[in-house]
C-alpha cells in the first residue's frame, strides 16, 4: 500500500499540445481515487505517467514516498488493468494471471498458491485451464484484473477497464471491483468517461476537463456543490438544467433568484455564503437538476416534448421557450398523463438552485472575485462537513 503524490505535473506533447497543466493531486494509502472527465481531457495520460509509460515535461511524481519520474515501469511496484484486456490468447487463464511472478522467478509453489488465491476471490477457479477465445468479456476482464492483483502491488491503475462491457456486464463488473476493493484494500487510480463509475466507486473524484482540473472531492460533495457550470453539466445524469439570463435579487438584506417572471427565495445556508462573498445582485445562470424539479408544482410552466419511462423514474423532456428543460420524477407521483403538448408547472425544491456567474460560471457560493477576472477554471478541493 502507498500514497502516491502528483505536484505540480504538466505534460506537452511536440512543445504544441498541453494534454495535462500543472496538476496536484495526493492519494492517500489506501484510497479510491477516479479520474473522470470527457475524452481528451488528461486523464489516462496522467495514469500513464504515475505507471511511468510517459514522462512528465515538468513536476514530480512520488509513490510510497520514493520520487519516480526516473523509476522503470517495472520498478515502481505498481499494476496496470487495461481498456482491453491485454491477455495473452495462446496461454491459459493461469498462465496469464502467473505471468509477471515467472518472469520474477519466484519459486513454483508461491506462484501457484498466488495464482489460485487469486483466481478463489475472482470466481475463476474452474477457468484456470481455459484460453481467453472461451470465456466471456466479463471473466476476461476478472483475468485481467487477476494478473494485476496476483504481483500484489503497492498501487492499482485500471484505464477504464469496464467500457469494452455491454450494459449489463458492465454494471455487474462495476459491483465487482466494489467487492474486491474491500477485500485487498490497497490504493487505486481509476479513469473513466462514466460518471456513474465515478461516483460509484470513488472515495473521491477528479473532474477534468482539457487538461486542468476543475474539482476534487467526495461524490456527493462533487454532485450537489459543483464550483462550476462545467461540472455541474457534466455530473449528473439527466444533465443539469441551465437558465441563463436569471436574476440575484438583493431586497432588505435577503437574496432571491428572478427566473423569467418567477421569483425563489433561497435558503438560510445560500443567503450565509452569499453575504460572505459580499455578492452583488446581478445577472447570472440559473442551475437545477432534474432531480430536484418539483413536477406540476410551481410557477414556471413548460410544454411537454417527450417523456422516457425508465421503471421506477420518469424523464420529461419539455420546452420552456428557447429551452429544453428535464424534469425527473418518481413515476408513480405523476398523477396526470405526461403526453406531448401537455403545459406542465414546474418549480424547485427547497435550497437546490445553483447560481453561476455568468461569464466565468464560477459557483457564486464560492465565487472568488479574482479568478473570476482571469475568466480561468479554478481547482478547489472542498471541505463541506
Amino acid at each position: 500500500m502507498a500514497e502516491v503524490i502528483l505536484k505540480d505535473i504538466t505534460k506537452v506533447y511536440d512543445d504544441v499540445i498541453t494534454a495535462v497543466h500543472d496538476m496536484n493531486l495526493t492519494i492517500q494509502d489506501k484510497e479510491f481515487v477516479v479520474l473522470v472527465g470527457p475524452s481528451g481531457c488528461g486523464k489516462t495520460t496522467t495514469l500513464r505517467m504515475v505507471a511511468g509509460l510517459e514522462d512528465p515535461t515538468k513536476g514530480q511524481i512520488y509513490i510510497d514516498g520514493k520520487f519516480c519520474n526516473d523509476v522503470a515501469p517495472k520498478d515502481r511496484d505498481i499494476a496496470m488493468v487495461f481498456q482491453n484486456y491485454a491477455l495473452y490468447p495462446h496461454m491459459t487463464v493461469y498462465d496469464n494471471i502467473a505471468y509477471g511472478l515467472k518472469m520474477k522467478k519466484l519459486p513454483r509453489a508461491e506462484v501457484d498458491r498466488r495464482v489460485r488465491d487469486v483466481a478463489e476471490i475472482l470466481e475463476l477457479t474452474e477457468f484456470l485451464n481455459r484460453k481467453p477465445k472461451h470465456l466471456s468479456g466479463g471473466q476476461r476482464q476478472r483475468v485481467a484484473i487477476g494478473r494485476a492483483m496476483v504481483r500484489e502491488p503497492k498501487v492499482f491503475l485500471m484505464d477504464e477497464p469496464l467500457s469494452n462491457l455491454d450494459a449489463t456486464l458492465h454494471m455487474q463488473m462495476r459491483a465487482e471491483i466494489i467487492k474486491l476493493r474491500r477485500r485487498i484494500n490497497t490504493t487505486f487510480l481509476y479513469v473513466t468517461h462514466d460518471q456513474v463509475d465515478a461516483m460509484t466507486l470513488g472515495d473521491r473524484i477528479v473532474v477534468m476537463r482539457e487538461g486542468a482540473v476543475h474539482q476534487i472531492g467526495a461524490p456527493g460533495q462533487v454532485f450537489d456543490k459543483p464550483v462550476d457550470t462545467f461540472v455541474a453539466g457534466f455530473i449528473g445524469v439527466p444533465a443539469m438544467n441551465f437558465f441563463e439570463n436569471s436574476k440575484l435579487l438583493l431586497e432588505n438584506g435577503k437574496y432571491s433568484v428572478q427566473i423569467r417572471s418567477a421569483r425563489f427565495e433561497l435558503d438560510e445556508f445560500q443567503q450565509r455564503a452569499l453575504r460572505q462573498n459580499g455578492q452583488e445582485p446581478g445577472d447570472i445562470v440559473c442551475g437545477i437538476r432534474p432531480q430536484h424539479i418539483t413536477v406540476g408544482e410551481g410557477p414556471l410552466k413548460a410544454t411537454v416534448e417527450v417523456q422516457e419511462l425508465l421503471g421506477s423514474d420518469v424523464n420529461i423532456h419539455t420546452r420552456f421557450g428557447v429551452d429544453e428543460v428535464i424534469m425527473t420524477a418518481p413515476a408513480g407521483d405523476i398523477d396526470v398523463d405526461i403526453v406531448p403538448g401537455l403545459q406542465i408547472s414546474f418549480g424547485a425544491k427547497p435550497g437546490k438552485l445553483q447560481l453561476f456567474h455568468p461569464e466565468t460560471g464560477e459557483n457564486l457560493i464560492w465565487y472568488d472575485p479574482a479568478s473570476a477576472a482571469a475568466h480561468a477554471p479554478v481547482c478547489r478541493e472542498y471541505n463541506f462537513e
